[in-house]
């Protein structure tokens, strides 16, 4: 069962040069096909304007219309790789982004790397290498991002910023597991959608930690829920 869990889990861990930990989510074959197919859809769009256009130019415009093809076939997923934080439109609009090895961000060489060897995942057909490569990989790389040393991972949700109420901050009496502190700041979070004397009830059960009750109460669990949100932001 460990082996099983084990193998399922897509989850690398990496120490970056400065010593830091970091934990990235590596992404499955589904969305990144999604996020490919996305990016198709962009740049069949622009080539088929581009097209409209130049088709008025004669030869000229052909010959333009060939380099387009061949800027928005190899150069569209490196440009935006590069510049634009590892993402693609596609990638944006899935939550996705590239990034080497160690977490950092690609750079050209490994950028030219994975997307010029498309050509060998596409083989036989359909995906086919590339397909079977990310299945196997417990970081779901395909063959390019093996030779590259990359891994295309999901871009976590900034941090929402706590709203509390302005006041005091006061440490809390005692030591608190990770659980009972969240339930103090969610209780400082929600405080404002609750009645005064639904916030008084809700404290007055701490009474044989705080030995306070009533509007004492809650503002000891209101001061120790800022002490504990200030931490918790320190330590991000």
């Amino acid at each position: 069962m460990d082996r099983l869990a084990a193998s399922l889990d897509t989850l690398r861990h990496v120490e970056t040069p400065e010593g830091v930990s970091l934990t990235l989510r590596a992404a499955g074959p589904v969305p990144r096909a999604l996020a490919w197919l996305v990016d198709l859809a962009v740049r069949g769009t622009v080539l088929w304007a581009a097209f409209m256009v130049l088709a008025l130019a004669g030869q000229t415009g052909l010959g333009l219309s060939l380099l387009l093809l061949f800027a928005l076939m190899w150069g569209y997923p490196i440009a935006f790789e590069v510049f634009w934080q590892g993402q693609t439109p596609g990638k944006r609009l899935m939550g996705l982004r590239v990034v080497s090895g160690d977490g950092a961000p690609v750079g050209w060489l490994a950028s030219i790397t994975r997307n010029l060897l498309r050509t060998v995942d596409m083989l036989p057909s359909l995906y086919a290498f590339g397909l079977a490569s990310t299945l196997i990989d417990r970081s779901g790389r395909r063959l390019g991002d093996l030779v590259a040393d990359t891994l295309v991972i999901y871009v976590d949700p900034p941090r929402r910023s706590l709203q509390l109420p302005e006041g005091d901050v006061q440490a809390w009496p005692g030591t608190l597991r990770v659980e009972e502190q969240q339930a103090l700041v969610s209780f400082a979070e929600r405080s404002r959608g609750l009645s005064e004397a639904r916030q008084r009830e809700l404290c007055d059960h701490l009474a044989p930690i705080t030995g306070l009750t009533g509007d004492a109460a809650r503002e000891r669990v209101m001061s120790a829920a800022r002490w504990l949100a200030g931490k918790q932001a320190a330590d991000a």
